[in-house]
């Protein structure tokens, strides 16, 4: 599939945003960090500003931007519609919240509801996102149970990373937060490795036989291109990436959202804040720089269904 680059910011800033907020939601109705309004404010500004400037950048990748209120009428079968719904109605505890937090000093009573139904609404939202891709059965890469759990783990891991820089910079950190990192980070490392490790050993059910109905007769190849000149389904279904390429790349998603994290992490949470503060917010920068390479790689590697007329011998 061909990556586009308005859904990769989406996919990687809106879970960046929910990942914040819900980890702010939850650490606050739980007392695990001060309610500092300063604190507050930065936070949920930040994951506001994520998830909004995500939401904006994937109508870009619409034929008719203005058209994309309609896909809320589908949501009783579109995933897509569930998404935006959810999307939108996440605005309302997250206000209610962050009143809460700044303006009342305080997360108890009605405002911790709000604070719970904030955190689940967030990851509702992510599971619709992953959804979508995770039910296109024309696309093996996707279609299968990893999807979601991927899409998670990697809300999770930049959610609490830029959680625990925020909180190095007000001098709230506590163990607890970079657990909740060590967590994201195990999570990811063996998600993603399972993932890579499905779509590499794992066929798709489709076979040039089984799409053309010929099976029965014997092996079918292409005879000649179904076309003269390349055509829009070839370039945004047909998009290729080499096998060397690809894995040089999963490398350093892997050293940019893994290794490296850890590594700082480790080195700085517990250390001065002369150290520890620049250390984990680069820390968090590395992790976003490399879920974007690992958001490139989960278009760029998925292979539809379609270009088995093309020529393709599996999908």
């Amino acid at each position: 599939m061909h990556p586009a680059y308005s859904v990769i910011f989406f996919t990687t800033a809106s879970g960046a945003g929910y990942g914040l907020i819900a980890t702010m939601a939850l650490f606050g109705v739980l007392n695990g960090v001060t309610l500092d309004p300063w604190f507050g404010a930065i936070g949920f500004g930040l994951g506001t500003l994520l998830i909004t400037g995500g939401l904006l950048s994937s109508t870009a990748h619409l034929g008719h931007p203005e058209r994309a209120w309609r896909a809320f009428s589908q949501w009783k079968s579109s995933w897509l519609s569930r998404e935006g719904v959810l999307a939108t109605a996440t605005y309302v505890p997250l206000a209610l919240t962050a009143w809460g937090w700044i303006v009342e000093g305080s997360l108890e009573g009605p405002f911790g509801l709000f604070a719970v139904a904030l955190a689940l609404l967030c990851v509702l939202t992510v599971h619709a996102t992953a959804m979508i891709y995770a039910t296109l059965r024309t696309i093996s890469a996707w279609h299968n149970k990893r999807t979601v759990p991927v899409y998670l783990s990697f809300a999770l891991l930049t959610g609490s990373m830029w959680f625990h820089a925020l909180a190095q910079m007000f001098g709230y950190q506590t163990p607890m937060q970079a657990a909740i990192v060590a967590i994201g980070l195990l999570l990811v490392l063996f998600l993603k490795r399972s993932y890579w490790r499905t779509i590499d050993l794992t066929p798709g059910a489709s076979t040039p036989e089984s799409a053309t109905g010929l099976g029965d007769i014997g092996k079918v190849r292409l005879l000649d291109n179904p076309t003269m000149t390349e055509t829009f389904v070839q370039r945004e279904m047909g998009f290729s990436i080499a096998r060397k390429h690809s894995l040089k790349l999963r490398r350093l998603a892997f050293l940019g959202y893994c290794a490296i994290p850890f590594a700082l992490t480790l080195l700085t949470s517990e250390a001065a804040p002369a150290v520890a503060v620049p250390g984990t917010l680069a820390a968090a920068i590395c992790v976003s720089f490399g879920v974007v390479i690992e958001r490139w790689l989960f278009f760029a590697e998925a292979k539809h269904v379609s270009m088995l007329y093309y020529g393709a011998q599996s999908s």
